[in-house]
């Protein structure tokens, strides 16, 4: 049997930057997708996510603080340019389930330089916003954008690079932990692994439930839209900011990014299907109700070009779990319920330094399974 110092399981985002990790500190590392590399199965596809160190919980803003720092290791050390910084707002209704102070308070202890604005300031410096008079606005000037499908490519590509070898269209169908390790039983074949790093999102439980290990997930399917303006170069990154509306229904979207459109998008939408029920057809309702949300928060953003579906996989209170399984401790779940590509970068290093070292150098106690 092939025998391996570790096994990453799933190449989206957070495998392949395990994988990239594990393999630049010299692991002999394997690592397996049950699709192609690059596919549209899961979360990790399309081209832009969110990076920002804008949250309302100090143990996120400085995981994100980080992030950026490996995030700018990654682009040296690969060559490409990944994120592209256009500062960005976070809209709290006052009366909605979300504080603007827990927000400023946050990024004020982590000595994160933000704004706090009203209706009339946001409408000031961007008049494409249309913000209601009981809206506070926190504005962070490094958030961004991160290009999701390019990020995955270099961090499989680099991987491959310091010697990891990646094995795609191979389903791990089971994980056998023994007193020499874990057997990885896959479809074509079984290998030795010290430790196995599990980053497989919606298809975890398939392997953690014959351990009794299974963590709670409610999986659904998401979709994101993009809208066509009349005046697109009034939405280009230098005058439009990323955006986040945060209430009991969340929202974001984007500047324009690599074409004339601007991208939009429901946040958890309760469109609940499993990855063998995924339909991969976008909701009609859901994308109607999109579009009366954008139209009114941003009146010249435009008729609907398309619609592209993701799936989720949240953990309660979409906490992440970044942690060895306690009953198995060989095996370590990397899970971060539709808001972890930001981190993608620190996620990977993480899941490699607790598979190496036993521990991280970022505080992940909160993270535990």
């Amino acid at each position: 049997m092939e025998s391996f110092e570790v096994a990453v399981v799933g190449m989206g985002a957070a495998g392949s930057a395990a994988a990239y990790h594990l393999a630049r500190r010299g692991a002999k590392v394997v690592a397996f997708e049950q699709y192609e590399l690059g596919h549209v199965r899961g979360a990790s596809h399309d081209t832009s996510r969110i990076v920002r160190t804008s949250y309302g919980a100090p143990q996120y803003v400085r995981l994100a603080q980080s992030a950026y720092r490996d995030w700018a290791d990654l682009e040296a050390e690969s060559g490409e340019r990944l994120l592209t910084i256009t500062g960005g707002v976070i809209f709290l209704p006052v009366d909605g389930p979300y504080s603007a102070s827990d927000f400023t308070a946050a990024l004020t202890e982590c000595d994160v330089p933000h704004e706090l604005l009203t209706p009339a300031e946001v409408t000031a410096r961007w008049p494409q916003f249309r913000v209601p008079e009981n809206v506070e606005t926190v504005y962070t000037a490094d958030t961004g954008i991160a290009h999701a499908a390019r990020t995955v490519a270099t961090l499989q590509m680099r991987a491959r690079v310091h010697g990891a070898d990646i094995r795609d269209r191979t389903t791990v169908e089971s994980l056998v932990p023994d007193d020499g390790g874990v057997v990885v039983r896959t479809s074509n074949g079984d290998v030795r692994a010290g430790k196995v790093i599990v980053a497989a999102d919606a298809w975890t439980n398939a392997l953690l439930e014959p351990l009794g290990a299974a963590i709670p997930l409610d999986v659904m399917q998401e979709q994101v839209t993009y809208f066509h303006p009349a005046e697109p170069e009034s939405y280009d990154r230098d005058r439009f900011p990323v955006w986040i509306w945060e209430d009991d229904e969340c929202y974001y979207g984007f500047p324009t990014f690599g074409e004339p459109s601007v991208k939009a998008a429901r946040d958890v939408s309760n469109n609940r299907m499993t990855p063998a029920e995924r339909t991969f057809l976008p909701s009609a309702d859901l994308s109607a109700q999109l579009g009366d949300f954008v139209r009114g928060l941003i009146p010249g953003a435009g008729h609907e070009l398309r619609t592209v579906t993701c799936q989720y996989a949240l953990t309660p209170d979409r906490r992440f779990v970044l942690s060895p399984l306690a009953e198995h401790p060989d095996i370590i779940v990397g899970l971060t319920a539709g808001h972890g590509f930001k981190f993608t970068p620190a996620i990977g290093r993480i899941l490699a330094e607790l598979a190496l070292d036993g521990e991280s150098t970022d505080d992940v106690s909160a993270f535990a399974v």
